[in-house]
């Protein structure tokens, strides 16, 4: 990603590059650029996050895709703990909730407490991708269960 936006005229990611303006900063062209890359594949079934450092945030000719995330701040963000996470009951999981294999590959589990579904990721993709055969990665989708 940070190539194809450093050489925009290099890659065959981007079909019509934007052209520098005349007199246009780099950090200006750069930012007219953004949005563009995040549309194009492969980037735009990527789950990316925008960090702006410093407010303001600055005004782009394009907004970023729906699924692109802007956040604020310099720092990592902190993430909150739930209260009453620690009384969560586990539930042993014993193979792909989808295939029933137990192999090496980590199992994913349902984001929902009450759920104890848990499945290989390829098998996850799967049914999320049947809507869309041509994709590689899914952007989301429902619990089977």
């Amino acid at each position: 990603f940070e190539w194809v936006w450093q050489h925009p005229n290099s890659s065959h990611r981007l079909l019509t590059p934007p052209l520098r303006r005349p007199r246009e900063q780099p950090i200006s062209f750069a930012l007219r650029l953004l949005p563009r890359l995040l549309r194009a594949p492969p980037w735009s079934r990527l789950p990316l996050r925008i960090r702006w450092l410093r407010p303001p945030r600055p005004a782009l000719e394009l907004a970023p895709p729906p699924h692109v995330v802007e956040e604020e701040g310099a720092g990592l963000p902190h993430l909150k703990r739930k209260k009453g996470r620690s009384q969560e009951v586990e539930v042993a999981v014993s193979g792909c909730g989808l295939c029933g294999e137990a192999e090496a590959t980590p199992l994913l589990r349902c984001p929902r407490p009450q759920c104890s579904m848990a499945a290989h990721p390829p098998c996850l993709a799967r049914i999320f991708l049947e809507s869309e055969p041509r994709q590689l990665l899914p952007v989301g989708g429902a619990c089977p269960r």
